[in-house]
């Protein structure tokens, strides 16, 4: 048998720091001397703190204003209803290109004259646009916007 044929395991008892000089890493504990990273705590400071001096967060400048994450309603107006014809929801108004998405809220604004006899089912109208549509001897009805399934996300 050889010297480096020796199997030898590696000592897994804990290094006792500052447990007095001759331990080997007694008085400064291997933290050297003086100063912030040799005093206790120094490993808890907060995110972006620069010894002291002022944070890099309230060192440069902040954007203005607000950006919301909400996507906004599409609107319609009531005169381009006109061309519809019973139910009218959220799929209907895609299909006529009067809005992008059946997967958008949308809006109904009173403008021009509503004619048509229309059962809307949207997720907002305008008071005006509501008495528009039951004038003309249509309902309104409050709906939740549509949700798309795992299958038509899939082909997105």
């Amino acid at each position: 048998m050889k010297y480096n044929d020796l199997k030898v395991e590696k000592n897994t008892r804990p290094n006792r720091k500052g447990r007095g000089i001759s331990a080997g890493q007694g008085k400064t504990a291997g933290r050297g001397t003086k100063g912030q990273k040799s005093r206790a705590g120094h490993n808890k400071m907060p995110a972006g703190f620069m010894g002291g001096q002022r944070a890099i967060m309230q060192a440069i400048p902040k954007l203005k204003g607000f950006k919301s994450f909400h996507k906004k309603a599409e609107v319609v107006y009531t005169d381009r209803l006109n061309d519809l014809k019973g139910k009218v929801d959220n799929l209907i108004l895609a299909e006529k290109g009067l809005i992008s998405s059946p997967y958008n809220k949308v809006k109904v604004i009173s403008r021009g004259e509503l004619t048509a006899k229309i059962e809307l089912e949207t997720q907002f109208a305008s008071k005006s646009a509501v008495e528009a549509i039951k004038k003309a001897g249509g309902s309104y009805k409050k709906v939740e916007v549509l949700k798309r399934n795992a299958r038509e996300r899939a082909k997105d």
